[in-house]
């Protein structure tokens, strides 16, 4: 969004409404955090209590107050967040940053699989308190389906309920943790770090406790993500709040967990620290805060896989806008990839306990990239070396023995999110590889050398007419060029006659809304080269587009179109509009390396499967032709055949 949305002033309205979409995701890490750090089953005792409540106020302070809330939301691309702005931002400082980006924004996408099943899992299993042999498995698996099922039709209407609901979970989390700590005031002396170095120093499995801490701060990259959805003011106020609340329902479960020393655990400290008449109640509200951090983790997603393909890291998927809510999308084949996934990884796995070890690599993973990305933020934007160094140093440290501890977990289910971030990687650098092959074997033309045939064909009335504009959409940026390709298909294939001949390119900025359009005008009332610049978040609507462009040019008295389609009241007559899209194949006739022709292959054919182009650039079906095309990059140079004697 931009910054001239009123949801990015700060103000109560802006803050709610951060509420309900930004912290959704570490907002609910009270429901197993401290369950996992004393490890279920385990004998509670006062030193790992306090250690670990500790270890969780000064991550909180470390990595989300100070990193992310302070530092990462600095670097904010037009009012956009997340780690593919932010390798906007830096991109051009290095040509290596690629790779923490891609593997950044992996883990990421991996993360969104494991969410959803962790939090309403958590949830849920507050039922067996009251009903031990209740099948929590069914009910989670039908939540997180519905969930992804209502996405096609928007969550704008049910979002605005969102803040509210997160109001009241924040404002319960705080209450519990009070009515708790108030019996146990000497709990809050673990805010001396000391308490958490001596655990960690002491204890046989620190590493273990560490990956367990590290839970509390999962959401973060999250809450930078969704950036652009609130604005860096609320979020940092409304984070008072939210930290406070977390702190205290935290502090309150130690107590708890105090009180039962010596004891086995075998209850969640989350629901322990309820009232028995307020069991159910505290169900319900930690069922809603679930479906809502879920569903900020699946928009999330939603607004990473947009940026990816904007930035020409995954394939052309289809990409819808549900609502009018401006920012709001919706991408099916991702919603598909992450509901299978997350039903995986429920029936997997079927208790939130054994899920917390998927949890974190993947999270860990990001954090660390965005930390190289951030450095390179704050060279660029003439921060002191020293302190550039230093925080890279310590935040390297630091989320360096959060990952040595997740990777405890690797053999304990870790590898599900490990395998599904190496496929989106994989996708992704295959992506980026085959598009700078198929840049360097660009195969561009001049227009004007086939200038005349062009005129000649458009005056030729034996063709039938194909077109009044005639539109196709080239890779090609330069004013004068096009793929061969192209010409191709006009002059050869079907011969297209058209009054006036358009050949559109689009270039995606690094800036999220831009919506400019230059127009080179090669033969007046012929021939024209259009380039668009769009945001990454722009919706591509080339039929409104080239029509706009169209009528501009009309006004201005720099075209003339003549169509037998437009009536004489029309005031701005344009014709009719025809858009030819070419999908390549690659062709035998080449010689390339093998590793090329591989990669290209799959490039092509994952290409072809996952969208139609007319859906990506928004186009109307009976406007469109898709022609496909042999692509010869290396043709062979010679052919050993002989003629055989007579």
């Amino acid at each position: 969004m931009g910054s001239s949305n009123g949801h990015h002033r700060l103000s109560t309205a802006g803050i709610l409404i951060t509420l309900g979409i930004i912290f959704g995701d570490i907002g609910t890490s009270p429901l197993y955090v401290m369950k996992a750090v004393i490890g279920e089953g385990n004998i509670i005792d006062a030193k790992t209590v306090l250690g670990g409540v500790s270890l969780v106020f000064w991550t909180l302070t470390i990595q989300t107050t100070i990193k992310y809330v302070f530092l990462v939301l600095r670097a904010d691309n037009n009012g956009e967040g997340g780690i593919f702005s932010l390798y906007s931002l830096v991109k051009r400082r290095k040509r290596w940053l690629l790779i923490p980006a891609l593997l950044g924004g992996s883990a990421m996408l991996a993360e969104g699989m494991i969410t959803p099943p962790i939090s309403v899992a958590a949830a849920i299993e507050g039922l067996a308190i009251k009903y031990p042999n209740i099948p929590t498995i069914p009910i989670i698996i039908i939540i997180i389906s519905i969930l992804f099922y209502i996405q096609r039709f928007g969550t704008a209407t049910v979002g605005k309920s969102f803040g509210p609901m997160m109001l009241i979970w924040f404002s319960m989390l705080a209450a519990l943790g009070i009515s708790q700590a108030i019996y146990y005031p000497e709990v809050f002396k673990a805010v001396n770090p000391m308490y958490g170095i001596e655990l960690l120093r002491q204890s046989p499995n620190f590493l273990y406790v560490l990956g367990a801490v590290f839970l509390c701060t999962t959401g973060a990259e999250a809450l930078y993500a969704d950036l652009g959805h609130c604005g860096r003011s609320n979020i940092r106020i409304s984070w008072i709040f939210v930290k406070s609340s977390l702190i205290l329902n935290y502090f309150g479960q130690a107590a708890w967990l105090l009180h039962h020393e010596g004891m086995k655990l075998d209850e969640n400290p989350f629901y322990g620290i309820m009232p028995a008449w307020f069991l159910w109640p505290g169900i319900i509200i930690a069922t809603f805060a679930t479906i809502i951090a879920s569903q900020s983790m699946i928009s999330g997603s939603f607004t990473l896989a947009s940026e990816a393909i904007r930035l020409g890291f995954l394939p052309k998927m289809t990409v819808k806008f549900p609502t009018h809510f401006k920012g709001q999308i919706y991408i099916p084949a991702v919603n598909t990839f992450l509901w299978l996934g997350c039903i995986a990884v429920v029936l997997y796995f079927k208790h939130s306990s054994e899920m917390e070890a998927a949890y974190g690599l993947s999270v860990v993973c990001t954090m660390l990239c965005s930390t190289i990305l951030l450095s390179n933020f704050l060279v660029i934007n003439r921060v002191k070396a020293a302190l550039v160094w230093i925080f890279l140093t310590f935040y390297l440290v630091w989320e360096g023995g959060f990952f040595l501890a997740n990777t405890l977990k690797f053999m304990e289910g870790g590898y599900i999110t490990v395998m599904a971030a190496t496929l989106l990687f994989s996708t992704m650098f295959l992506w980026v590889t085959a598009r700078e092959i198929r840049r360097r074997y660009a195969d561009e033309v001049k227009v004007e050398d086939y200038l005349d045939q062009l005129i000649m064909l458009s005056n030729d009335t034996e063709i039938p007419k194909y077109a009044t504009n005639l539109v196709f959409l080239t890779t090609a940026k330069g004013p004068h060029k096009i793929e061969e390709k192209v010409v191709y298909s006009i002059l050869q294939t079907q011969p297209k006659r058209a009054d006036v001949y358009w050949f559109v390119h689009i270039e995606t900025t690094d800036e999220p809304f831009t919506m400019e359009y230059d127009v080179n005008t090669i033969a007046p009332n012929d021939v024209y080269k259009v380039n668009f610049r769009l945001g990454f978040r722009v919706q591509q609507r080339m039929n409104l587009f080239m029509r706009r462009v169209v009528e501009d040019l009309v006004e201005n008295e720099e075209l003339t179109v003549y169509s037998r389609y437009h009536t004489i009241t029309s005031k701005y007559p344009t014709g009719d509009f025809r858009f030819v899209l070419i999908q390549e194949f690659l062709s035998n006739e080449n010689e390339l390396p093998w590793k090329e022709n591989i990669i290209l292959s799959i490039y092509l054919t994952v290409k072809g499967w996952v969208s139609s182009p007319k859906n990506w650039f928004g186009l109307d079906s009976d406007s469109v032709d898709v022609e496909k095309a042999p692509l010869v990059l290396e043709p062979v140079k010679s052919v050993p055949l002989k003629r055989r004697n007579r």
